[in-house]
C-alpha cells in the first residue's frame, strides 16, 4: 500500500468538471491578470476570513513582503517572529531590508511563545509576525496586548491556517494584516503559486494594490517602488471552485485527526495538542518522538507511508542567517522540535483502510 503525504490527484477527481469549466471560462475571456475572478475571489476570501478587504498576490511569500512594505517596515527595523517555521516568514523580513529577531516556540503547539516576545523588543522593533503553524492559531491575545503596549504592528502568517480560529476569530482577522498562501499543497491550494493579503484596514489594502503592480495605480505612473506580484485569473478561478468545499475538507481533516488521536493513545508518541481556544485545521498532522525518529520514519517509509519533517533545521541555525550569530542552544524548544517531529498524511481523501493501515504500521514499530 502506498500512502503519500498528500494526493492532489484524488482531490481533483472530485471537482474536475467544475475546475475545468472555470479554467476554460478564463481562457475564453482572455482576461488572465487581475481579472473578474480575482476581484470575486478577493471578496469571497475576505468574507470567509471575516475581514473587510483582501488583495490577491502572486504567492504567500509575496503576501508577507507586501504586508511589511504596506506597513512601512524596512531597513533599520526589526521584526520578531518564530524560528520554527518555513523560511518564507523570515525571508520576507530580510527582503524588505529589516532584521528578523527569532523567538522560541511553545513545545506543545509549536507556535511562538508569547511570554518570550517582550524581552526581545528593542527600540528598532516595529512588528511581530506570529505563524499559525500546522493549522492552529498562535496564542493571539497576549501577542496583541504586547503589540499594543509597544506600538508594534502584527502580521499573521496564515500560510498553513486558512479557516482556523482562535476564540471564535478567524486566522487573518486579528492582527493588522494577514498573509495567506495558496501553494498547491495547502488546504486551499491553487494550481501554481498564489497568495493573498487580508486586512480590516482599507488604507493598507489600497497600498498593497498599488505595490503589487509596480507601485502604480495609473498605468505608467508610479508613486512607489513596487513589484510584480499579481494574482492571475486562472489561479483565482480554481481557488473559487475550491473555496466552496474548504469547510467540508477541513472537517474531513479533523475527522482523520480524531481517528489518529484515538487509536494512537497509549503509545510513546505525542499526537498534536489542540488548545481549548483553537479550532485546528490540520494542514499537517505532526507526531513527536523523543527518541528514534529516524528509525520510526524509515519504518513507515518501508511500509509505503510517506513522512516528512517540518522543519529539520530551525531558522536561527540556517546558513543564510549565520550573520545574526545565533548558536545551538539559543532556542532549545525549536531545536528539539526540529529533531523530534514528523508529519503523516491527513488529507480528506484518505480512506478508512488507509487510516487503519497507518495506525497498524505505527503500532508495529513500537511492538518491535
Amino acid at each position: 500500500m502506498k500512502i503519500p503525504i498528500l494526493d492532489l490527484k484524488e482531490q481533483y477527481k472530485g471537482i474536475k468538471k467544475e475546475v475545468d469549466a472555470a479554467i476554460h471560462k478564463v481562457i475564453d475571456s482572455q482576461g488572465f491578470i487581475l481579472g473578474e475572478d480575482v476581484k470575486a475571489l478577493e471578496a469571497e476570501v475576505a468574507s470567509y476570513c471575516n475581514t473587510k478587504s483582501a488583495a490577491g498576490v502572486a504567492s504567500g511569500t509575496d503576501a508577507l513582503i507586501l504586508a511589511l512594505k504596506a506597513l512601512g517596515i524596512g531597513p533599520g527595523d526589526e521584526v520578531i517572529t518564530s524560528s520554527f517555521t518555513f523560511i518564507a516568514t523570515a525571508e520576507a523580513i530580510s527582503l524588505v531590508g529589516a532584521k528578523p529577531v527569532f523567538v522560541d516556540v511553545n513545545p506543545r503547539t509549536y507556535n511562538i511563545d508569547p511570554a518570550l516576545i517582550e524581552p526581545k523588543i528593542s527600540p528598532a522593533t516595529k512588528a511581530v509576525i506570529p505563524v499559525h503553524l500546522y493549522g492552529q492559531c498562535a496564542d493571539m491575545d497576549p501577542i496583541l496586548a504586547i503589540a499594543k503596549r509597544h506600538n508594534l504592528k502584527v502580521i499573521e502568517d496564515c500560510a498553513q491556517a486558512i479557516g482556523s480560529t482562535y476564540k471564535g476569530r478567524k486566522a487573518g482577522s486579528m492582527g493588522d494584516m494577514g498573509a495567506i498562501s495558496f501553494f498547491p499543497g495547502k488546504n486551499l491550494g491553487a494550481y501554481g503559486d498564489a497568495g493573498m493579503v487580508v486586512t480590516n484596514d482599507q488604507t493598507l489594502v489600497d497600498k498593497v494594490n498599488i505595490l503589487r503592480v509596480h507601485g502604480s495605480s495609473i498605468r505608467y505612473l508610479h508613486s512607489h517602488i513596487g513589484m510584480n506580484s499579481r494574482l492571475d485569473s486562472l489561479q483565482a478561478a480554481v481557488l473559487r471552485v475550491k473555496l466552496k468545499y474548504l469547510d467540508t475538507w477541513l472537517e474531513a481533516r479533523r475527522e482523520k485527526a480524531r481517528y489518529y488521536d484515538e487509536h494512537l493513545k497509549g503509545l510513546p508518541v505525542t499526537t498534536p495538542f489542540v488548545s481549548k481556544d483553537s479550532v485546528h485545521t490540520y494542514h499537517l498532522y505532526v507526531l513527536r518522538l523523543r527518541t528514534g525518529l529516524e528509525k520510526f520514519m524509515k519504518h513507515l517509509t518501508d511500509g509505503g507511508i510517506e513522512t516528512r519533517t517540518y522543519y529539520p533545521v530551525p531558522l536561527h541555525l540556517q546558513e543564510c542567517y549565520k550573520t545574526l550569530r545565533y548558536k545551538k542552544g539559543d532556542l532549545p524548544e525549536s531545536e528539539a522540535a526540529a529533531l523530534e517531529t514528523c508529519a503523516i498524511a491527513v488529507y480528506p481523501e484518505l480512506k478508512q483502510q488507509d487510516l487503519e493501515y497507518v495506525v497498524k504500521r505505527i503500532k508495529g514499530f513500537f511492538k518491535g
